[in-house]
């Protein structure tokens, strides 16, 4: 009895691991169809033979934990760049997935309190508690959406074109329906069972014609030419220069030179996230003189940089956009609002200090939250711009961004050096396409260590940087996108994909009784 737990056990956490081959940079989203459709015949197997209900849950959370613990591990990486939080790195590797499966464990143990069976309404069921569960994974505390079911079509344009009109969450909802829906045909009980199956895949060839359409329509529209240029910037300046005291002039003479100005073009560059060590917003202007010969009254300067105030007597920092003109003087700035816990700001943190535990990307104390994302009307020298600031990790919430789409573009700015050489900066990147195609508007990456990038509302990256290579892309022209529907309702339109499903569930069960 203990080997058969054992290898029940074991089987579990390796259709999690394998499910990790579906996300990028991988995008084996065809392995899908196999773990999950697994995943659902041996829950429904084993309530028809095994009633205790706990052990579940304990089914759930093992698939949970194969899954994040073989795609999350990159967290860890952040931790080795201070020897004072390398004791914490083989928790990382166990408590952040253990945290995160415990989601997957809620799904299992939810489904058979619901005394499922084979049938189709017990198919939606699993669908529907999996689907919310992702969604209160991505909202409650601080919320952590990363890697969603439907990240398996990150390279799929023509499919994840739906989410302009349904959002992430209510596709991801979907993609779980659909790679479940094999299992729909090995557990029939009667051939009217397959039509759900066939349903599903026409549902998904719709979304690819409905998506091939919009993307030609898009093409087809002559190009506008703007009267400026947004010069996107990729940097590959080591993160080591956050603990060895580096030079701030060395940093900002590499991003000048990157920058390749050119005095009689508008011009407004944007720069990585954090990019220039131990200076600070109102310091910047000390280093003016770097900027004389190079930077006129025809540029603006975007830039990821620490921001400070003294509130009674209060020291508060923040992870800050800001806008310079050319002499340096501040036109406008956003302050983070979406802090990474452990990274940006320590929970409990009078205790967590006294204990020596200080935020991995600062040395000083917790950044502090901003008030509220805002839209940076910029409005300089016959300039008029309007930008949605994102700084690194914000990009990767659905539908909690804005809401008010009076904008020109999405502006995300990241430093993904901690990550190092892993699949993490590749998960990143892909949250900038989902984000595009949702809003409808073009997302602006730039990234020190990470993938720089265009990507137009359709989701397809126009111009790209690579990982860990400098350079720039230029935006100088681009094509107008109607305003979404999830744009305009955002993630109302999932609780109506939940009443739906509910409908479904509820229509199918009716059927069976009858």
């Amino acid at each position: 009895m203990k080997n058969k737990l054992y290898i029940e056990l074991s089987y579990l956490i390796l259709l999690g691991m394998l499910t990790s081959l579906s996300l990028p940079p991988f995008n084996y989203f065809v392995i899908n169809f196999l773990t999950f459709s697994l995943l659902y015949i041996f829950l429904i197997k084993k309530i028809e033979f095994y009633r205790k209900k706990k052990i579940f849950f304990l089914y759930g959370w093992l698939f949970g934990f194969g899954y994040f613990a073989s795609n999350l591990y990159w967290i860890s990486i952040s931790l080795t760049f201070d020897q004072n939080f390398e004791f914490l790195i083989p928790l990382t590797i166990i408590l952040i997935p253990g945290f995160l499966a415990l989601f997957y464990g809620l799904v299992a143990y939810i489904f058979v309190v619901l005394k499922p069976n084979r049938n189709l309404s017990s198919f939606f069921l699993f669908s529907l508690i999996f689907g919310i569960l992702e969604f209160l994974r991505g909202s409650i505390l601080t919320g952590f959406p990363w890697n969603l079911i439907a990240y398996s079509f990150s390279n799929q344009i023509e499919i994840l074109n739906i989410t302009s009109v349904i959002g992430t969450y209510s596709f991801n909802l979907f993609c779980i329906s659909l790679f479940t829906s094999p299992s729909v045909f090995i557990l029939r009980k009667n051939k009217k069972d397959i039509g759900i199956c066939v349903v599903l895949l026409i549902t998904i060839l719709s979304f690819y014609i409905l998506g091939s359409q919009n993307l030609k329509k898009f093409n087809i529209q002559q190009a506008k030419k703007l009267d400026y240029k947004i010069r996107v910037l990729s940097s590959n300046i080591s993160i080591d220069r956050f603990y060895d005291n580096i030079d701030p002039v060395t940093a900002i003479e590499e991003l000048i030179e990157i920058s390749s100005t050119k005095k009689n073009e508008k011009i407004i560059f944007i720069w990585p996230e954090g990019i220039i060590p131990g200076i600070s917003q109102y310091q910047l202007k000390e280093y003016k003189w770097l900027f004389e010969n190079k930077f006129n009254k025809n540029h603006l300067l975007v830039i990821g940089i620490n921001s400070k105030e003294d509130e009674n007597k209060t020291i508060k920092y923040f992870n800050s956009l800001s806008i310079f003109d050319h002499n340096l003087n501040i036109i406008d700035s956003y302050e983070k609002i979406q802090l990474v816990p452990f990274g940006e700001f320590l929970p409990f943190e009078k205790f967590l200090k006294s204990i020596g535990l200080k935020t991995i990307t600062n040395n000083y104390q917790s950044y502090s939250k901003g008030e509220e994302r805002k839209i940076i009307d910029l409005k300089y020298n016959n300039l008029s711009v309007k930008i949605l600031p994102l700084i690194c990790y914000e990009i990767i919430y659905s539908g909690k961004i804005f809401t008010n789409s009076n904008f020109d573009y999405i502006v995300n700015i990241s430093e993904d050096g901690w990550f190092g050489k892993s699949i993490g900066p590749d998960q990143h990147f892909a949250h900038s396409i989902f984000r595009a195609v949702e809003s409808g508007k073009y997302v602006l990456r730039s990234a020190n260590n990470g993938a720089t990038a265009i990507i137009n509302p359709m989701g397809v990256i126009e111009q790209k940087v690579d990982m860990n290579k400098s350079g720039y892309i230029d935006l100088s022209k681009t094509r107008k996108k109607e305003m979404t529907l999830f744009a305009k309702f955002g993630n109302k339109i999932f609780g109506f994909i939940i009443l739906l499903y509910i409908f479904l569930i509820f229509s199918f069960k009716k059927l069976k009784n009858e």
